[in-house]
């Protein structure tokens, strides 16, 4: 199985069967996997902060940074390969608190709503999530079987399934 690293404010849809996404490190961050069993496509979004406005340069240099930025790229890119927003099985993982344990500046609390209200706005169901915490998470998602599973440091793999819900 070939499997495709997605780093931090990065991006990769695959139509290939055999073909997997890996991001690693999401801390405070938020990983969006996304899959369609039918067209056999698959994404996964790595980004960082929940908006753009705050550096308007950065979000045109790079739009995977934010959300508002980088999830509708996510999903033009898998649409472009035949995925249909009625089939897509959508999972949110990270916006852990991993550096500072105050609630000042909880941005891992702020990316994952920027998602949900992105997401929401859209019409697009989120089908599980494992949110928040104080670990870092390993997501991968494998296109020929849908299957999202993540893991924190030093633990095994767990499968996420529809429905999950992991807020911490």
């Amino acid at each position: 199985m070939m499997a495709h690293v997605v780093g931090i404010s990065d991006c990769a849809v695959t139509n290939d069967p055999d073909g997997s996404l890996i991001t690693y490190a999401l801390g405070s961050c938020i990983a969006i996997a996304i899959h369609d069993r039918i067209a056999n496509v698959a994404g996964l979004l790595h980004f960082m902060l929940p908006d753009s406005s705050m550096n308007r340069s950065k979000a045109e240099n790079n739009p995977y940074v934010f959300a508002d930025t980088g999830i509708p790229r996510l999903f033009q890119q898998a649409y472009q390969r035949g995925a249909d927003k009625r089939r897509l099985s959508v999972y949110l993982l990270g916006g852990a608190q991993v550096v500072n344990t105050s609630e000042d500046f909880n941005i891992g609390k702020r990316n994952h709503l920027a998602a949900r209200k992105i997401l929401w706005k859209a019409g697009v169901m989120v089908h599980g999530e494992t949110v928040g915490g104080n670990m870092a998470r390993t997501v991968r998602l494998e296109n020929g079987t849908g299957k999202v599973f993540w893991r924190g440091p030093g633990e095994p793999e767990k499968e996420m399934t529809p429905a999950q819900k992991g807020v911490k």
